[in-house]
């Protein structure tokens, strides 16, 4: 009995190790990517919240502090523009940051394969 139960739970835990090797980069490219993407859109909106680059763009033309003049209103659109610039640009850095997790996320399973190729070639 014990060693039926011992062939039996072994063949399952084997199975089940082998579907997992197998589905690994079924999961990575699907979704897993899927999860990645959402948690990285995620990221992007929380960064442009903390940037508030879109409350910037929306008031350009609003004077700030209250000051109607010309010179007020001169003054406060001069200073948005360099603040959406500046805001823009560390946006930008961000984007850049996203897309190269991506990229990394996309190869990685590529380069470990080609590593472990490459090493046991060196056998």
């Amino acid at each position: 009995m014990l060693t039926n139960n011992l062939i039996l739970y072994s063949t399952k835990i084997l199975l089940e190790f082998f579907w997992k090797f197998v589905y690994f980069p079924i999961w990575w490219y699907s979704k897993g990517l899927l999860l990645v993407i959402k948690k990285l859109i995620i990221f992007l909106s929380d960064r442009q919240k903390a940037l508030a680059l879109f409350v910037w763009i929306k008031n350009i033309f609003r004077p700030m502090y209250g000051q109607h003049d010309w010179q007020g209103i001169l003054i406060s659109i001069i200073i948005r523009i360099f603040q959406i610039l500046f805001r823009s640009l560390v946006m930008f850095f961000w984007l850049c940051v996203v897309i190269f997790l991506l990229f990394f996320w996309l190869t990685l399973p590529l380069f470990v394969g080609y590593e472990i190729i490459f090493q046991l070639a060196a056998l």
